[in-house]
């Protein structure tokens, strides 16, 4: 059972893992005037709401560490129809975890709570996003809502 909802995990369609990069651990503290006042606690509880509402079971993982999220991704591969993946900053420096989305062949969107091509150059380019189905950035925590409604959409075409 879902925690708290009484639905049977097995009866929800879709199943996506939400992944975040380093120092997302710190949303709520970390420079609040770009990232905004929600903790990530805040945003994957109103994110596993949200995917309820939609038959669809969420799992998430942050972690600072790259080869913790490169292992996440291949896990995901036995469980996961997509994935939600807040990189950070690793978002503009990571071949790995570009390789790591390239081969775990799941659908993965680029989610990011600013508007990275609002910041500095060096944020202007994604290693990881040309191995995307899309990416959603600068809505704030609404981001991830807007990413995961994209990747339930594209799971629902190419079921179809």
């Amino acid at each position: 059972m879902v925690a708290g909802h009484g639905y049977a995990a097995a009866m929800l369609d879709s199943k996506i893992l939400v992944l975040n990069g380093p120092n997302l651990n710190l949303l709520g503290i970390r420079e609040p005037d770009v990232y905004g006042a929600d903790t990530l606690a805040d945003i994957i509880e109103d994110l596993r709401a949200y995917a309820l509402s939609h038959n669809c079971e969420l799992r998430h993982l942050q972690s600072n560490s790259e080869g913790a999220l490169i292992d996440a991704i291949q896990e995901s591969m036995g469980w996961a129809d997509g994935v939600v993946f807040n990189p950070g900053g690793y978002t503009h420096t990571s071949v790995a975890l570009r390789d790591a989305v390239a081969g775990s062949g799941l659908p993965v969107v680029e989610t990011h709570l600013s508007n990275t091509q609002a910041r500095e150059d060096f944020r202007h380019r994604s290693v990881i996003a040309g191995e995307c189905i899309g990416v959603v950035s600068g809505f704030g925590s609404d981001s991830y809502r807007i990413a995961l409604t994209g990747l339930l959409g594209y799971l629902r075409r190419i079921d179809s």
